[in-house]
């Protein structure tokens, strides 16, 4: 049996943060490296990073089965891939996953895709393959039927070999070459925008830190991004990990997610682990209001979000915050946000103009007020608008986006830091990155939409 494991290139309308990072297939990676099928041969192709058409894979390796995997901006991208893979294989059985796949799997219906990954991707995808013309298979999405979902996670490491000719191409902005990980599963909180404990249906489990250590030590890349919903939530199991770490003589440079409250109130714990090599942190602030943090139910503060800032500056440890911009935002509020950044001395941010996505607590409350339809699946991005502003318009919106990045990132003095840190060679490649995503948006603003 011959598998073939694609990750899809995005859409070229979705404003693409693959322009400042690529991170490694890990789902197709724990796919390929749990296929119970001795006699399978498996493959797995980055169409982000191939330049030749699918066809030529397609007609290279005669799959027998395709798996695909990808977010919600995939969607039309997947079964545009699962039509042409059929024109070319009538037989061949294509199989999708992937987060928005078991959230929303009723949008990859499709007389392309075959079978559709509701739950337990990997323990699924071996069970269709000993039975490939059953069409009711547990873990499957059947009209009707609900699959149970794990809470435990014990499978083989990722099969990264897999990827080997396309690893020194993966990188998550300075962090480069990047290995990514994955330690626990859904997230213990309840944010009403958050998409990632829907994906687990509100579950939150962890693995041994002890299984952890161990595929650490098989990863070569020094750079590890931790894929975690949120990495830093307890107190014990961090310390637990960096404990291990120290023991195992584990060297390694650590990018992770973690709220802000959690930094603002466990600072003994990030000096340890910023020791034991933190390096990064994206951190959730959101936003500077109290009120719209009260809104998502952050269950933080300004005053946190600031506190957490000044910790993390205190040990050098660089941050990525993530900000959600409101529909209600006028040129006065992004200038007070900038004011803020700036007074903060925050450097790297992401900007999300408020995107209800299906599945999500906000979803129905928004849903009569969207400006794009559902099916234009590549502009649910967390980076089009998908809601109209209410203070302005909407090429107005995208062009305090641009200025509020160009004002903070691109400013004078914290250019010169970047340089001095990470030096001027990857600050370029990063800058060529940016750019382009600019350019996107400034597409965005002139056609205003």
């Amino acid at each position: 049996m011959k598998i073939l494991l694609i990750r899809p290139r995005p859409h070229r309308e979705t404003i693409g943060l693959q322009h400042v990072m690529i991170c490694e297939p890990l789902e197709l990676e724990y796919i390929a490296g749990n296929i119970e099928r001795a006699e399978a041969q498996v493959e797995i192709i980055d169409m982000i990073i191939e330049k030749k058409p699918l066809e030529y894979f397609i007609k290279k390796y005669q799959p027998d089965v395709v798996g695909m995997g990808g977010y919600i901006t995939h969607v039309n991208v997947i079964k545009e891939y699962a039509a042409r893979i059929k024109d070319l294989r009538p037989e061949c059985k294509v199989i999708v996953g992937g987060v928005h796949a078991e959230v929303v799997p009723q949008d990859f219906l499709s007389k392309d895709i075959d079978f559709i990954l509701e739950a337990n991707a990997i323990k699924t995808f071996n069970a269709i393959l000993e039975d490939l013309e059953n069409t009711d298979i547990e873990g499957t999405y059947r009209e009707g039927k609900k699959s149970s979902q794990e809470t435990s996670f014990q499978y083989k490491f990722p099969a990264r070999a897999k990827v080997s000719k396309y690893r020194e191409k993966y990188y998550y902005m300075f962090h480069n070459p990047c290995a990514l990980i994955k330690t626990s599963y859904g997230c213990p909180y309840n944010c009403s925008f958050c998409f990632c404990k829907e994906i687990t249906r509100g579950k939150y489990f962890t693995r041994e830190i002890s299984s952890v250590i161990a595929e650490l030590k098989e990863i070569p890349e020094k750079e590890i991004y931790i894929v975690d919903d949120d990495f830093l939530f307890s107190r014990e199991r961090i310390l637990e990990f960096c404990q291990e770490l120290q023991a195992n003589n584990i060297k390694k440079n650590f990018l992770v997610y973690g709220r802000a409250d959690f930094i603002a109130n466990n600072e003994d714990v990030i000096k340890v682990f910023k020791d034991q090599g933190l390096s990064a942190v994206i951190v959730g602030l959101e936003s500077y209001r109290n009120a719209d943090l009260d809104k998502y139910n952050k269950k933080t503060s300004l005053v946190e979000n600031e506190r957490a800032i000044a910790i993390l500056k205190k040990y050098q440890i660089e941050i990525y915050g993530t900000l959600i911009l409101p529909m209600d935002f006028s040129k006065k509020d992004f200038q007070n946000l900038h004011n803020w950044l700036k007074d903060q001395g925050l450097i790297f941010v992401n900007l999300q103009p408020l995107t209800p996505l299906e599945g999500t607590a906000i979803y129905q409350v928004y849903i009569k007020d969207f400006i794009i339809k559902k099916e234009e699946f590549e502009k649910w991005d967390l980076a089009h608008l998908v809601l109209k502003p209410t203070a302005m318009s909407i090429r107005q919106y995208y062009w305090e986006i641009i200025k509020l990045y160009y004002k903070v990132t691109m400013e004078p003095r914290n250019v010169l830091k970047i340089i001095k840190k990470y030096g001027l060679w990857d600050v370029l490649k990063l800058s060529l990155g940016s750019t382009r995503v600019t350019m996107q948006y400034l597409k965005k603003m002139i056609r205003g939409n």
